[in-house]
């Protein structure tokens, strides 16, 4: 396996990195989509099209195209049917991936500065980081909407750098799809990937991370202890 040195910060992706979110976006959308009289997406639908922030996956119900853009009207009545139904279940029946908790422990007690980088809106990510008790791991929480960009934007990346003010070479992208590798690369830092997240159905292998690993306590193993990124 691939070795890297021990960063100085890690940006972490949330929803199938640290969080298998599927069952209340999957439920969120199924009521949305009954609401209107349309067809029912099933729960492997939901994992195919989740990974490019709520709206996208609100279009993407609706159409039942990864890129096709619906009704403009249509699109902002079914915005506001899936936040009200996903305010409700958002949490209730979302998983923290097992060895998440032992990786997040272990990087904490690195003295690894840790950051949650996601797509999702601000509004959904801390009450789930809070229901499953994984709020207290992160100094800083990026959501979909809190910057201008989202990922595969750097955007989020470099503003977390400067936040902790930490150089590339001393942060690390943990994520689950090809968003976080494309967003790695452009903010000029090394990225590890999941095998078990959500990526369109595609491998993630696909996109070539640094490093794929099974689990998050495979992170003791990949990052060497005894070396801290010092290049510029």
């Amino acid at each position: 396996m691939t070795a890297l040195a021990l960063p100085r910060l890690v940006l972490c992706d949330l929803d199938g990195t640290l969080a298998d979110s599927i069952p209340d976006l999957a439920y969120a959308s199924q009521c949305m989509a009954r609401d209107l009289n349309l067809p029912i997406p099933t729960l492997e639908h939901i994992r195919c099209w989740v990974g490019n922030g709520m709206e996208r996956l609100v279009k993407r119900v609706l159409t039942r195209e990864m890129q096709a853009e619906p009704d403009v009207q249509l699109l902002q009545q079914a915005i506001a049917l899936f936040q009200q139904h996903y305010t409700l279940c958002n949490g209730e029946h979302s998983v923290t991936y097992k060895g998440v908790n032992e990786g997040l422990e272990w990087l904490a007690a690195q003295g690894v500065e840790l950051a949650c980088v996601t797509n999702k809106p601000e509004a959904f990510t801390l009450p789930l980081l809070e229901a499953l008790a994984l709020e207290k791991y992160f100094t800083l929480i990026v959501g979909g909407d809190t910057l201008s960009n989202k990922k595969p934007d750097p955007q989020p990346l470099l503003h977390c750098m400067t936040h902790f003010a930490k150089k590339p070479s001393e942060t690390v992208m943990l994520g689950d799809s090809k968003n976080d590798v494309q967003a790695a690369r452009a903010a000029k830092i090394p990225v590890v990937c999941v095998s078990y997240g959500y990526n369109h159905g595609e491998s993630i292998a696909l996109s070539q991370p640094d490093v794929i690993i099974d689990s998050m306590t495979e992170l003791a193993t990949i990052f060497n202890q005894n070396q801290h990124y010092t290049m510029a």
